[in-house]
């Protein structure tokens, strides 16, 4: 029995090393056959530099000019390689300081060495066939782009592997996080909806990288060997597009839905548009361009078109593809799909369920019907609207909102006119700049002058004038410091605090109407006549809380209020074990109704998964308010007589008042926490 037990274990051994040799064996193979398809060509002596004049560049025909209104206007003209090559020259400086900021928050998410050499492994790994799936034209582009690439980060890859990938960065970012860091919105109009009946476009585009990633925003006009000229709006080595209309009016803008994590790599969807504006004149031949394309995450593509005179919607995932082209004379585009093909599709049905996606969607609808006919003004005006439906205030920056003080650009497009107007910093906020196609792409624009069109321009946004304005940049200028300090675990300075908690007094804040669907949590007047206004969430449903960095700023708050004397004890609450998600919806708006009555501060937190089977409807709830023990005994095992009266109060029936009283509830306090109840249960500790 013994010498069995012996062969086993070493015959079992043996087996579970040779596996393991042979996975590593694989991975390593994978990781060393990974070929880019890296383009060859010969090194030729240089005949052109780079010339400069004031705010001109010029490489042999090629052009980049810094505008007075501070977007970058590149136009570029002859074969791929040529192409980049001239990019590459002209937009050395942008291109390294694109890439710093973009390594920088990498490593700020990312801190660890090791983990950024993993990281490396693994993207070697998921793209080891991205060259594949470009096709040869854009990567002769890019290669050309990358001869002026620094070589500081060669750690990451070669600048030709790491151009390459990062065109990948939007599709794979957005599909590790659902989408956090993106939530554009767009609109197209036509017919009697039109001020002037012709197709009229907006959108703005929501993917945060940071404010530095969005400073120097390139307005890109290129003249290919082959295709159509065309437009577009990214950064310096983006030569994707996110946004951009072609010579005969057609346009794509791009809106992310929600996606599988991927097990490879395909064509990134910015390279598809590329293809798309370079290539196509209307919707069928986009659509067919399209077809021909795996990508590895799922994707809505908002095509205009002039000589259709409308737009339609390529709503596209790595299985299937659907052309949805709506009813009547204008069409929306939010993250989610719309089309027969997806109505059953379960991570669709999960993205309507729980993201804001519908909210933005029912918003536009409001603001398009309000404000019809549109024209490039009132375009400007709903991409920048910052309220919720019915007006609701939403307060600053809230997910749920069209303008959310994120977007890389915003782009209004008159594709019959061959007109395109962008927005200028801070985010949609500055003034839209138009751009006539047919003037830039003549033989008489001169880049030695301003090249927009100024009297078609759209004036900055009101707002920037006003006092929210100026909280908001205080928010967006301290948080990142007080997060740092918080987690290095450093005092923070009453002054800075201060500014903070002023500036929260515009971020956050609530509608106070009870009949809109959507109802925020807030933060109760405190000492002093303090109103920081903390985390939201929605009612309606058991959603993701819609707070921006809302753990993060519930901790600095935390931090504030103890400073100032505030007690941080509180009220802990949550549903029993037992109840269903119609009961769970029933206790959070309860207790949202609780908030609004007695001006209470409380706050949604999801419960681990490993208590309820990952369970999203199931809820945890901190109501903040004065603990006061009777006689300082922490051994009453009951809610005291007025805080049963506050909860009871809320409650329309009796059988809401029974689901109350089944709760768990405690006071936590900083090294304990006592269970409280309403009925004679036992007490823990």
């Amino acid at each position: 029995m013994h010498k069995i037990l012996k062969k086993t274990i070493k015959y079992g051994a043996a087996v579970l090393l040779t596996l393991i040799a042979v996975i590593l064996t694989g991975i390593g193979y994978l990781y060393l056959s990974a070929d880019m398809m890296t383009p060859q060509f010969a090194s030729t002596p240089e005949t052109d530099r780079v010339i400069r004049k004031d705010s001109l560049r010029q490489y042999g025909g090629n052009y980049l000019r810094h505008s007075e209104s501070g977007l970058w206007e590149l136009k570029v003209s002859g074969p791929a390689y040529e192409r980049g090559k001239a990019i590459g020259q002209l937009t050395s400086d942008l291109l390294y300081f694109q890439e710093k900021v973009f390594v920088d928050q990498i490593k700020e998410i990312v801190p660890s060495e090791s983990y950024l050499k993993f990281l490396r492994f693994f993207i070697v790994l998921f793209n080891r066939n991205l060259g594949k799936n470009v096709p040869e034209e854009y990567r002769d582009e890019i290669y050309g782009i990358s001869l002026s690439c620094t070589h500081e980060y060669d750690f990451i890859g070669t600048p030709y592997e790491r151009q390459l990938n990062y065109h990948s960065a939007h599709d794979l970012g957005h599909a590790m996080q659902d989408y956090m860091l993106v939530g554009c919105s767009s609109f197209a109009c036509w017919g009697e909806n039109s001020a002037d009946s012709s197709l009229i476009i907006g959108r703005n585009f929501d993917f945060y990288m940071g404010d530095a990633f969005a400073r120097n925003k390139l307005v890109s006009f290129y003249q290919p060997e082959n295709g159509y000229r065309f437009a577009s709006v990214g950064w310096a080595g983006m030569t994707g597009v996110l946004s951009g209309m072609n010579e005969t009016g057609l346009t794509v803008t791009i809106n992310a839905a929600k996606s599988d994590l991927p097990a490879a790599s395909a064509t990134p969807i910015s390279i598809l548009t590329r293809e798309i504006l370079q290539y196509a004149s209307t919707i069928e031949e986009a659509y067919a361009i399209a077809r021909k394309r795996k990508t590895f995450v799922s994707e809505s593509i908002l095509v205009g078109s002039a000589k259709d005179g409308r737009a339609a919607i390529i709503e596209k995932s790595p299985e299937k593809i659907a052309l949805f082209t709506g009813n009547g004379q204008q069409i929306i585009c939010t993250n989610h799909y719309q089309s027969e093909t997806f109505g059953h599709d379960k991570r669709n049905l999960e993205n309507i369920e729980t993201s804001d996606s519908p909210y933005r969607f029912a918003r536009l609808q409001e603001l398009l019907k309000e404000n019809a006919p549109i024209d490039a003004p009132k375009a400007a005006s709903i991409l920048r609207n910052r309220k919720g439906v019915g007006e609701a205030e939403l307060g600053l920056a809230n997910e749920m909102a069209i303008n959310q003080f994120i977007a890389h650009h915003s782009v209004i497009f008159q594709p019959e006119k061959k007109r395109m107007w962008v927005s200028t910093a801070p985010w949609q906020c500055g003034k839209y700049v138009a751009y006539d196609l047919n003037r830039i792409f003549s033989d008489s624009i001169d880049f030695n002058h301003e090249i927009y069109t100024e009297n078609l321009t759209v004036p900055a946004d009101s707002f920037l004038q006003q006092q929210e304005y100026q909280q908001l940049m205080t928010y967006k200028r301290l948080a990142p410091v007080l997060r740092k300090q918080i987690k290095k675990k450093e005092r923070l300075d009453e002054q800075t605090l201060h500014a903070f908690q002023h500036a929260l007094q515009a971020f956050w804040t609530s509608p106070k109407r009870p009949d809109n669907k959507t109802h925020h949590y807030r933060q109760a007047p405190g000492k002093n006549g303090t109103k920081s206004r903390l985390c939201r969430c929605s009612l309606t449903r058991l959603k993701k809380p819609l707070a921006y960095k809302g753990k993060i700023c519930h901790n600095i708050i935390r931090i504030c209020l103890q400073k100032k004397g505030f007690h941080m004890d509180y009220l802990y609450c949550m549903p029993d074990l037992n109840n269903t998600r119609e009961n769970c919806e029933k206790i959070h708006n309860i207790l949202a109704r609780m908030s609004d009555k007695y001006k209470l501060n409380i706050v949604p937190e999801p419960v681990k998964a490993k208590y309820f089977g990952g369970l999203d409807y199931y809820k945890k709830y901190r109501i903040y308010k004065e603990i006061r023990e009777i006689g300082g005994n922490s051994a009453e095992a009951y809610l005291q007589a007025d805080e049963k009266e506050m909860i009871l109060s809320v409650c329309k029936n009796q059988q809401e008042q029974e689901l109350m009283k089944s709760c768990i509830y405690a006071y936590c306090y900083p090294a304990q926490m006592v269970l409280k109840s309403f009925n004679d249960r036992d007490k823990k500790k």
